[in-house]
């Protein structure tokens, strides 16, 4: 059997490429169909949804803050509840200010170097303590004093386990003057200052003991400081420069 190709070979090239060009239209149509389809969702979604999620939040916004604006005293409630949310850190910081009577019963010598305080002052931003006192055994029971606070040790116990430091720095002593007391017995007026240990008022210094080598310990279970060491400050003496 014999075939004879009418078609010539540049018009099958033809219809092939026409062929192509068809389907190549085809594809871009629907390509360009896909195309508006998404840009129309997303044109519903920014324009449609997101409009309308905006005006039931708006609402809802308005709603709550009608409610607030109707609770009594809103902000003091609020500056409450902003404290309270405070406290635990407040009490994990706060220092532990009453040791400072145990240390008086700690250094405080025995007679006849016994001293009298009139007035006791805790600086805790400077991290000093100033004394006001008095001392009927004169200027050897002041330097019995000073020499007692700086031998005084803070041992306490922390994560690391028992620890032991200084309780007192540049100790010094000042405003020497001789007066009378409230009976008119002669005694000698003075001021001593001192920084003390961080560690004594921290509260995570636990069972803090103040160390005396002469008068043993004293621990913050004590209950109270005797009376007879705080009196009124010693009048001038008259007649002595």
């Amino acid at each position: 059997m014999i075939e004879i190709n009418l078609i010539p070979a540049v018009k099958q090239e033809l219809i092939k490429v026409q062929r192509v060009r068809a389907t190549v239209i085809a594809f871009s149509i629907l390509i360009g169909l896909a195309a508006i389809a998404v840009v129309t969702l997303l044109a519903i979604y920014v324009f449609g949804v997101q409009t309308v999620r905006s005006v039931v939040a708006d609402d809802a916004i308005k709603k709550g803050g009608q409610q607030l604006a109707s609770v009594e005293d809103l902000s003091k409630t609020l500056t409450i509840q902003n404290q309270l949310t405070k406290l635990s850190t407040m009490h994990d910081e706060k220092k532990i200010d009453s040791r400072i009577f145990d240390v008086l019963l700690a250094i405080i010598p025995p007679v006849p170097n016994n001293i009298q305080i009139s007035d006791l002052a805790v600086d805790s931003t400077a991290g000093t303590i100033t004394m006001q006192g008095q001392a009927a055994n004169s200027y050897a029971a002041a330097e019995v004093f000073r020499k007692t606070i700086e031998g005084a040790k803070v041992k306490y116990t922390s994560d690391a386990g028992d620890q032991a430091v200084a309780l007192a720095s540049n100790v010094s002593t000042g405003d020497t003057s001789y007066g009378e007391d409230s009976s008119g017995a002669k005694v000698l007026r003075f001021t001593l200052s001192f920084t003390y240990a961080k560690e004594l008022f921290a509260p995570s210094s636990k069972n803090a003991t103040v160390i005396i080598a002469t008068q043993g310990n004293v621990t913050d279970s004590y209950l109270g400081v005797p009376k007879s060491i705080f009196v009124d400050r010693a009048t001038d003496l008259k007649g002595t420069q």
